[in-house]
């Protein structure tokens, strides 16, 4: 669709210099299209692989849980889970992919005693079930934090992907149809001009 200007020398000259930062843009935003799409494939995989290992561990953990509430009362195993003593202090920042804000765990610290029940009244699958969650707790964050970053990498390839189909398939094509309505447009003047010129000379000789 042609762009709504003046058919001058001076809105020639803008709108080729206009196309031309279109076209470095629209390089640019290629460009980091395939960049996050290689990102986001990468970590895909990875958080592919990292379900299926914890979802491997976390149903052994199940198991055992599942042992350990058949062993003694319900309410003596409701009882025993509620009482912890465990704390974690967990420090959040960010880092930078493809010019994307995405956070990362920079600390990890555990603290306190992760078993605070009686021993006597409580079986050892319980035990063995409270070690391997705590054991998978890290693994388990860093899955949340890959999928927080491949959903705002995602989100941004989206919004990137819309930026390039309008240079691509609306403003670049605008401005070039207008530019050549323009310079068609300014050769018409010029021999419009041309042919005036020859007429009024003709008719001075015939003076």
């Amino acid at each position: 669709m042609r762009l709504t200007v003046s058919a001058t020398r001076m809105e020639l000259l803008r709108l080729r210099r206009r196309l031309i930062v279109a076209r470095r843009g629209h390089k640019l935003l290629k460009d980091k299209q395939e960049q996050l799409m290689r990102k986001i494939l990468e970590l895909i995989s990875i958080i592919k692989g990292e379900r299926q290992r914890l979802a491997e561990k976390l149903s052994l953990v199940q198991q055992n849980l599942r042992y350990a509430e058949a062993s003694y009362e319900p309410e003596d195993y409701v009882q025993a889970l509620e009482v912890s003593g465990r704390t974690l202090n967990i420090d959040i920042g960010v880092h930078n992919i493809v010019n994307i804000n995405v956070p990362m765990i920079k600390n990890l610290e555990f603290s306190g005693s992760l078993l605070n029940y009686d021993f006597i009244t409580t079986s050892a699958e319980l035990d063995t079930s409270l070690f391997a969650l705590d054991e998978l707790l890290p693994d388990l964050l860093k899955m949340a934090i890959n999928e927080k970053t491949l959903e705002l990498l995602a989100e941004e390839l989206e919004r990137t992907r819309r930026r390039v189909n309008a240079l691509e398939y609306v403003l670049i094509p605008s401005v070039e149809e207008t530019i050549k309505y323009i310079t068609m447009k300014l050769s018409e003047n010029e021999r419009s001009s041309l042919t005036r010129l020859m007429r009024l000379k003709e008719i001075i000789r015939k003076e």
